[in-house]
């Protein structure tokens, strides 16, 4: 555990700085363009390349050391960064340079991803699972805590550049943290076969075709990655007009307290059985305060639904990562888990690449003053500029509640052991 708190601590470090230029970025795109379709252009880019990606860096990441994996790839992704950086500095103000530096940074993730969730197994037993999930998670959330609120704040009085340098040198420490636990455990001898790309692919989606259990959770995960996606992406647009940019900021970090509390106490006290009953009743939560974070133009009932929302997150994922740790062999983890991050991801690829043009040219002039749903949807939820963003998150919400009833109680999935 103690090799494991170190890679964490150089994780959580850098998470908060990726999490700080992920929201300067959505505020820098959307107000240059006042367009939510390029907001989630950017979003799409920001992650489509690593999804895409990531069964390769899975397949890595079980023939060569997993730590030297994570390593190239924290270091290598702050290059789109700096290409960022170096394009504001230069007077090139416009969107090609993020669409580019992001599209950069995402390839290299893919080479950290696998290799991340590969190690914890590689330091961890099975009963130290859970907890080490829900810090993964509480590191992972830092980004949506501390981050929105730290960059709305520098943003108060500093541009974007600020932000790209303090991401930058974030990466430095995730990098030192994973090279001193690399010297301390065994090395892992690179594999002597033949590389074969298909065929190794082939492997993992074995493991994964094979047991009903795991095809079911991966076709699951991926719906409640599509839902998801549309609140990543559509929050800032839908808050942004009835507060600042600090509001929005602050809004969202104090909405994620909700996640860094169910992520404590998962990594606290655990989950002991039934994963796939809580699993089934975290998502179905998780859609009615999505659907209800919709439904106001009121900031304090928005966090308060957000908070609910975020809090229900953690037990989703960890029960869906500790029933597919257990079912895959430990040498094979690396590729099953690139594999699942593709097919899962593609949720939220999905969601980027149509929540957009959806918010733009169908949801947000229906629900304008004089939009066909103004007398009716419009006279609960509100109608004006955000107000069709707030019916998608509703809608949403309500088909999250459907998916987990219909796939949460399958029998392949209840018959997951979890020791």
């Amino acid at each position: 555990m103690k090799n494991f708190m170190k890679i964490w601590i150089g994780e959580f470090i850098s998470n908060i700085g990726s999490g700080m230029t992920a929201f300067a970025l959505s505020v820098y795109v959307y107000q240059l363009t006042r367009s939510v379709a390029w907001v989630s252009i950017v979003t799409l880019l920001a992650y489509l390349p690593t999804i895409l990606l990531s069964p390769i860096g899975g397949i890595l990441a079980d023939r060569f050391d997993r730590r030297l994996m994570m390593i190239c790839g924290d270091l290598f992704s702050a290059f789109g960064l700096v290409y960022m950086l170096i394009c504001m500095q230069m007077g090139d103000i416009g969107v090609p340079p993020i669409v580019i530096g992001v599209t950069i940074n995402s390839i290299f993730v893919a080479l950290l991803e696998p290799s991340y969730k590969a190690t914890v197994t590689d330091l961890l037993s099975e009963d130290e699972y859970a907890k080490a999930s829900g810090l993964v998670q509480i590191a992972n959330n830092a980004k949506y805590l501390i981050s929105p609120a730290i960059a709305g704040v520098i943003l108060g009085f500093f541009d974007i550049r600020v932000i790209l340098l303090i991401d930058i040198s974030t990466f430095f420490v995730t990098v030192l943290a994973v090279s001193f636990v690399r010297k301390s455990i065994q090395t892992i001898k690179p594999r002597q076969d033949n590389f074969d790309l298909f065929k190794e692919l082939k492997e993992g989606f074995h493991y994964i075709i094979e047991d009903k259990g795991v095809t079911n959770l991966v076709i699951l995960m991926s719906f409640m990655c599509f839902f998801i996606g549309f609140v990543q992406t559509l929050m800032i647009p839908m808050v942004l007009p009835i507060g600042s940019v600090k509001t929005v900021g602050f809004m969202e970090s104090v909405s994620a307290i909700g996640m860094v509390v169910g992520s404590i106490v998962i990594s606290i006290l655990g989950i002991k059985k039934q994963y796939s009953k809580i699993l089934m009743v975290s998502l179905i939560v998780c859609g009615v305060f999505m659907a209800l974070i919709g439904t106001s133009t009121h900031m304090a009932f928005i966090v308060a639904a957000s908070i609910l929302f975020f809090a229900t997150l953690p037990f989703v994922n960890t029960c869906a990562d500790v029933m597919i740790r257990v079912s895959i062999p430990n040498e094979v983890q690396g590729r099953v888990w690139g594999l699942i991050s593709l097919l899962t991801q593609m949720g939220c690829v999905i969601a980027y690449a149509t929540c957009g043009f959806l918010a733009d040219h169908v949801f947000e002039p229906i629900m304008q003053k004089n939009g066909i749903f103004a007398m009716s949807i419009g006279s609960i939820i509100g109608t004006g500029e955000g107000r069709g963003i707030g019916l998608m998150l509703i809608v949403a919400g309500i088909l999250m509640v459907v998916v987990a009833l219909l796939l949460g109680s399958r029998k392949s999935i209840r018959a997951i052991h979890v020791v």
